[in-house]
């Protein structure tokens, strides 16, 4: 392991790392890895309140994890970093699949 190159790094991998601290977060990134959904889907998968939901999309958008995409009056969700996509299906790997 080069220390080097991972102290170039550290402050993305620190980034990465907090947007997925958050449980709910987490869940989120879950969720979008698998599909594109919309606000009402994610309220009724996950059973997280709108004001709740969108501070944490909000968060995730702004990491540049997640984009959203209108449709009339629906915005459709997407986790689009490969790392973060990554990472979800290696905790997926080493929790959930024991």
């Amino acid at each position: 392991m080069n220390i080097n190159k991972m102290q170039g790094q550290a402050g993305e991998v620190s980034g990465l790392l907090q947007a997925c601290s958050h449980a709910s977060r987490l869940l989120l990134l879950c969720q979008l890895s698998q599909e594109e959904l919309n606000v009402g889907e994610l309220e009724t998968k996950l059973g997280l309140h709108q004001p709740s939901l969108s501070q944490h999309l909000g968060i995730l958008r702004r990491q540049g994890l997640i984009e959203g995409r209108r449709s009339g009056q629906q915005i459709y969700y997407k986790l689009t970093d490969d790392r973060a996509k990554a990472l979800v299906g290696s905790l997926y790997t080493i929790f959930c699949e024991q």
